[in-house]
């Protein structure tokens, strides 16, 4: 397909089907798998809110199984199943099975109550001038990563699930020579620490 007749953005949304016991954990530890999962649904609706208007296509890739009846309306969110035995491979198939359609793919998670729609558009923005560009998170990971073509070497091997994510990420694109852009540094919701004063109002009342 002629890059000239791709559609132009589209925002991936990775989820986790909210279970209690399968969401959260290292929250769970603290405040228990019941309050844990209440927490992660909240954020859900959170993320959804923050990306309901954006103009762009948005796709929700859900963990376990497709929900054609949960809080992602079917006429506004496309939703496919994650692929992959890891993270990093399960990112990299839903980016890939996109790119034959879009000019330019975002994928974020659910863990980030700072995120903005403005943030969001920013990436896609950076995207006309650089190869990649990534949300980092206060952990060392990241919220966001976004490109233009599936680049499978960015997501083989990293330690996920430890504060040498972005760390890893970027010295790979820096031997790919490819260019990258920042965005703004957010803090994830992975343990009670995460959960300043705003989130405590939001998620734990």
């Amino acid at each position: 397909m002629n890059r000239d007749s791709l559609m132009k953005n589209v925002l991936i949304i990775f989820v986790k089907n909210p279970e209690i016991g399968k969401v959260k954990s290292r929250l769970a530890k603290t405040i228990g798998d019941k309050q844990a999962l209440s927490v992660y649904k909240k954020l859900l609706e959170i993320t959804k809110e923050i990306v309901i208007d954006l103009e762009f296509d948005k796709c929700v890739c859900y963990s376990d199984w497709i929900d054609r009846e949960d809080l992602w309306n079917n006429d506004t969110f496309r939703k496919t199943l994650q692929k992959g035995d890891d993270l990093g491979f399960r990112m990299y198939n839903a980016i890939k099975d996109l790119s034959d359609s879009y000019e330019k793919i975002c994928l974020i998670g659910s863990d980030t109550i700072e995120l903005t729609d403005e943030i969001i558009e920013r990436a896609y923005a950076l995207l006309e001038d650089h190869d990649i560009v990534l949300g980092p998170s206060f952990d060392g990971g990241y919220y966001l990563i976004g490109m233009k073509s599936p680049t499978k070497a960015l997501f083989e091997p990293i330690s996920w699930s430890t504060g040498a994510v972005l760390a890893e990420t970027i010295d790979k694109i820096g031997k790919l020579k490819l260019t990258y852009a920042l965005l703004p540094t957010l803090n994830d919701i992975d343990e009670i620490e995460d959960i300043n004063d705003r989130g405590r109002e939001s998620l734990l009342s």
